[in-house]
């Protein structure tokens, strides 16, 4: 799906047809060229096969529903209620303004109503929502939804620090400067001691980010 402008409207329910990989490698190839270089010679030859195929890595992301992954969830928790907390969840996206990597860690926390899921899942949903051209204020929330969504929790918690390499590698060129968004609901965001229980857990994990 893809944004287009009609009649000074935006609309977001356009299919876009998939281009084949043939010419995707193409379009690398007209990169290498504006930027001034031949795409012919021995070390860039192979360079666009090889840039299709890191895409389909970074961007694996569409091809993935992720409250799927939520589906499976337990029941047999013993009367368990209390907060359940996954942090320093590493992830590597990229920036839909640029293409350039954004480099973090997610830290996600809920309250279980009814049933739980298995952590591995928590750490999927990053990954899925991560690997799309992505905005941290989106992948924030995208994350806290799709928990919502499927669990139906008395409350979530995300909050992602993260350094994104549009601000690093081009323009201001400021580096060491980390990026903090938050998305609470339920429990989380009407209750503060709650709130500050889960920010006590996940400490000041931002030093972290600077050491990846």
């Amino acid at each position: 799906m893809t944004k287009s402008i009609i009649n000074n409207k935006v609309v977001s329910n356009i299919k876009i047809e998939k281009p084949s990989r043939s010419e995707a490698e193409e379009a690398v190839r007209t990169l290498i060229r504006w930027a001034g270089d031949n795409p012919m010679r021995e070390g860039l030859i192979d360079t666009p096969e090889r840039v299709v195929k890191a895409y389909e890595e970074f961007f694996v992301g569409y091809s993935i529903n992720a409250e799927d992954i939520l589906r499976r969830t337990f029941r047999e928790t013993d009367g368990y209620d209390e907060m359940v907390v996954l942090r320093d969840i590493r992830f590597e996206s990229h920036c839909e303004h640029h293409m350039i990597p954004i480099i973090g860690m997610a830290h996600v926390a809920y309250l279980p109503k009814n049933r739980v899921v298995g952590i591995s899942k928590l750490a999927r949903i990053v990954g899925v929502y991560a690997k799309r051209l992505q905005i941290q204020e989106k992948l924030t929330t995208q994350i806290a939804n799709a928990i919502q969504e499927v669990l139906k929790p008395r409350g979530i918690a995300v909050v992602i620090e993260a350094t994104h390499q549009c601000i690093t590698t081009r323009g201001a060129h400021k580096s060491g400067i980390v990026m903090i968004t938050s998305c609470m609901l339920g429990a989380f965001r009407n209750n503060p001691e709650t709130r500050r229980e889960f920010m006590a857990l996940i400490g000041n994990p931002s030093s972290k980010i600077s050491n990846h």
